[in-house]
């Protein structure tokens, strides 16, 4: 499965959550599949959707959030996994789509090729830690990973579909903010 079709699977379970997206393609992906005030998409930040997320979940506990995050984001903030075990929000779900690259700069191979970020995950005590193949159900995943109390992390390994050209985002940081804000 490449990761387009996982954002929209994905996003077929999305009832009234935040949903933070890293940048590049996720971003991209989520916006064309199923724009939203309550996505905020990153535009230029790289790896910093986590942060945002776990900040967003210390905020507002009483809604569950979302991160859409890619391994080369996570890979270049790789210990706030580390402060999201320690801090335990119940209601973070971290869903990292891992396709081994750097997609959106050219497809530049990421290291998680060579090692599991699952595993980093758990080895920083993350409650729940769940990861599925390309060929397995990842909505259902989800959707589990929804209903349990967090933190949840869920890799979900996914193809690279180098013909991609998803249009970008076409709303301007500042209304991004504003919408979410209002939301």
């Amino acid at each position: 499965m490449i990761m387009r079709d996982a954002i929209a699977g994905l996003l077929s379970a999305v009832k009234d959550e935040y949903i933070i997206c890293a940048n590049g393609f996720i971003s991209r992906d989520t916006f064309n599949a199923k724009d939203r005030p309550r996505n905020f998409y990153m535009l230029g930040s790289m790896g910093q959707a986590s942060s945002m997320g776990l900040g967003l979940a210390i905020a507002d506990p009483r809604k569950k959030v979302v991160v859409f995050d890619g391994d080369g984001n996570l890979l270049m903030n790789l210990g706030i996994l580390a402060m999201i075990a320690q801090i335990s929000p119940k209601n973070l779900i971290h869903v990292v789509l891992d396709n081994e690259c750097y997609d959106s700069t050219g497809g530049q191979p990421t290291v998680s090729s060579s090692m599991d970020l699952s595993e980093a995950a758990k080895g920083c005590g993350i409650k729940n830690v769940v990861r599925k193949g390309p060929s397995e159900d990842i909505v259902a995943a989800f959707r589990d990973c929804l209903a349990k109390e967090g933190p949840g992390f869920l890799l979900l390994k996914v193809g690279r579909d180098p013909s991609e050209k998803t249009p970008r985002v076409n709303i301007e940081p500042p209304e991004i903010a504003a919408r979410f804000k209002r939301s």
